[in-house]
């Protein structure tokens, strides 16, 4: 389904009960809300209405030219919330998600009834201009980031996930070779050009920050950092997963979400 927000659309799939307390879920850079297909069904279950939103660029949303920041990402969960009428919602986000879910916590709290972070940052990180730049050139050369669906990948996963669950790989895959250019390079420089260390200790919201422990990109140490700036924040680790622990370990990854949840509910 589709959302028209400032002029492009937004992809949007919304499952559950109408009156149900709303989970509202953000995907990773280059992947869709296709990547929390294994908390789907869960969360039905335990009596909660699932929002899943595709950045601009990504899954079945409009890319949109230019450079985007966290605030503006912000700003279309925001938009988006106030077009299907939801007012308040359970946020869990993943890497840039959960940059967006940070931006969404300092600028836009009292729309949020709890927050769940996982595998994510406080800030860009110190040294990493050249990789990213790098990976830009690659996406910008060959007009899609075909080229680096594979060192993606290894990031994402350990070799473990591959050989247990192949079609689930290659699905995941197939939907970072489908990210258009242009979405990956607008999310790219909003990951380029945040810092929300020095402001998360004024969030009131309650947050779950949660990370593989093998994740290369965003590792544990940055998010048990983002739970000890946040008052009340807590820190939960994946055994054995790299940067989508939610896929890579759904078995581990739902009970810690839904009581978390629940506790919230």
């Amino acid at each position: 389904m589709l959302l028209a927000i400032d002029g492009h659309r937004v992809y949007y799939d919304i499952v559950g009960p109408d009156q149900a307390p709303v989970v509202c879920f953000t995907h990773s850079l280059s992947s869709d809300g296709g990547m929390w297909q294994e908390q789907v069904p869960i969360l039905l279950g335990a009596g909660f209405r699932v929002l899943r939103l595709d950045m601009r660029g990504h899954g079945g949303s409009d890319p949109v030219a230019g450079d985007y920041t966290m605030s503006i990402l912000a700003g279309d969960v925001i938009k988006a919330l106030d077009t299907l009428g939801i007012d308040k919602v359970h946020y869990i986000g993943l890497s840039i998600g959960g940059m967006i879910g940070q931006a969404l916590l300092l600028d836009h709290g009292t729309r949020l009834l709890s927050a769940m972070l996982c595998d994510t940052l406080p800030g860009t990180p110190p040294g990493s201009e050249a990789s990213w730049e790098e990976r830009k050139a690659a996406v910008r050369l060959a007009n899609g980031l075909a080229t680096i669906a594979d060192g993606t990948m290894d990031r994402w996963f350990t070799p473990a996930f591959k050989n247990r669950n192949p079609a689930r790989w290659t699905q995941i895959r197939d939907t970072i070779v489908g990210t258009t250019a242009q979405g990956f390079l607008g999310c790219a420089a909003a990951i380029q050009n945040f810092n929300f260390e020095n402001q998360l200790h004024s969030i009131k919201v309650p947050t779950l920050v949660v990370c593989g422990d093998q994740d290369p990109g965003t590792p544990p140490d940055a998010n048990k950092l983002i739970a000890s700036k946040i008052p009340g924040g807590r820190y939960e680790e994946i055994k054995d997963a790299r940067h989508l622990p939610n896929v890579e370990h759904p078995d581990t990854f739902n009970p810690v979400m839904v009581s978390w949840l629940r506790q919230n509910k």
